[in-house]
């Protein structure tokens, strides 16, 4: 009995539990990308089917649907690329990256706007995607000056120690 509760003081040690932690996130993180794999299979099998249908069906060559709709489709590709891609560099670093989140949310609310049908719609929903466009912008700007800032003072860190 002795010998349990050993082993339970160390497992909530807190760099033991820490390390179970980080093991749990690249865990979840393995699954998310996998399922984030799927749903990348799955967007672009119906961008094709669309396109086939739309292109196999008369007249000929043309689209009957809309550029716009097509458009969201493609959007739809590149933003679960991104999102891959900032799952991916999750495992890579465990940290994440704030840019990258902010350049994907840019990309979704970009592609509301593209595929925003005024009909519709209210002039709240279009009040709204400019919030969004807004603060995504600044947030963005804040994030390249910070980074931009940090470079500039290490190197004068560096310059520095030089002396």
């Amino acid at each position: 009995m002795q010998d349990f509760w050993r082993q339970l003081r160390s497992l909530v040690c807190d760099e033991n539990f820490l390390h179970m932690l980080r093991q749990m996130e690249t865990l979840v993180s393995k699954v998310l990308s996998l399922a984030m794999v799927i749903v990348l299979v799955v967007a672009i099998v119906d961008l094709w089917r669309v396109l086939f249908q739309e292109l196999a069906t008369e007249p000929y060559g043309f689209f009957s649907t809309t550029l716009i709709e097509i458009f969201g489709l493609f959007l739809n590709v590149l933003i679960a690329l991104e999102v891959l891609e900032n799952i991916s560099a999750y495992l890579k670093k465990h940290v994440v990256q704030l840019e990258l989140v902010i350049i994907t949310s840019l990309t979704a609310v970009a592609r509301k706007i593209i595929i925003f049908d005024s009909k519709d719609a209210s002039s709240m929903d279009l009040v709204g995607l400019g919030v969004a466009v807004i603060a995504l912008a600044g947030s963005y700007w804040i994030v390249k000056r910070t980074r931009l800032w940090e470079k500039n003072s290490d190197e004068e860190d560096e310059d520095q120690t030089d002396l």
